[in-house]
């Protein structure tokens, strides 16, 4: 979604977020991308916590986390999950000083979203859960929050979304990484 078609932001879900106090977060993440791509590229592809109007990097706080969004992007919607392309799991070093912590218990409920169908394929397909997690993020982002640590959807424990336009990338720096089979994606993949 681009800003001139954005929703108007929610009048309670910006008082919500202004009242929020930002923390400081210096931390090991990992994130998978195809090989050769760099994997501090970021993107605004529409996802879970990004409208496709600003830039974010999408990672984990644990190795198995990232694995298994990698899992579940690769065979979703596909029968035999292609071998091909390479992936590439990297830790990334991150510091930030101004991040909105969504991930604790009942946060994201307090904020409108279901959790009992939180990362459901077929909720999401449903177009249940992305406006409500898309507006979170996009406020976050008008109120210059550098990230937002969220639930992972697919393993117990938690993603930080970096909003790259606020987030300044001397604060992060990711090792050159290590070939991953997409079949140890799926021993971590909790199915949905």
């Amino acid at each position: 979604m681009s800003q001139d078609h954005r929703l108007p932001r929610p009048q309670a879900l910006l008082d919500a977020i202004e009242t929020e106090t930002p923390i400081r977060l210096a931390t090991q993440l990992w994130r998978v991308v195809t090989e050769g791509r760099d994997p501090l590229s970021a993107g605004r592809s529409g996802g879970r916590w990004d409208d496709g109007s600003f830039d974010v990097l999408y990672t984990s706080s644990e190795r198995d986390g990232a694995l298994a969004e990698a899992w579940f992007h690769a065979a979703r919607g596909q029968p035999i999950p292609p071998s091909k392309p390479v992936k590439r799991v990297h830790r990334l070093e991150a510091e930030f000083t101004r991040v909105l912590d969504l991930s604790g218990e009942g946060r994201l409920a307090a904020l409108g979203v279901e959790m009992q169908r939180y990362g459901q394929l077929s909720y999401v397909q449903r177009g249940g859960e992305y406006p409500t997690t898309q507006q979170i993020g996009e406020v976050a982002f008008f109120y210059e929050y550098e990230a937002i640590v969220v639930p992972n959807a697919r393993w117990p424990t938690s993603n930080v979304v970096i909003l790259t336009e606020h987030a300044s990338f001397a604060q992060l720096t990711a090792d050159a990484g290590e070939i991953v089979d997409l079949a140890e994606c799926r021993s971590v993949h909790r199915p949905q």
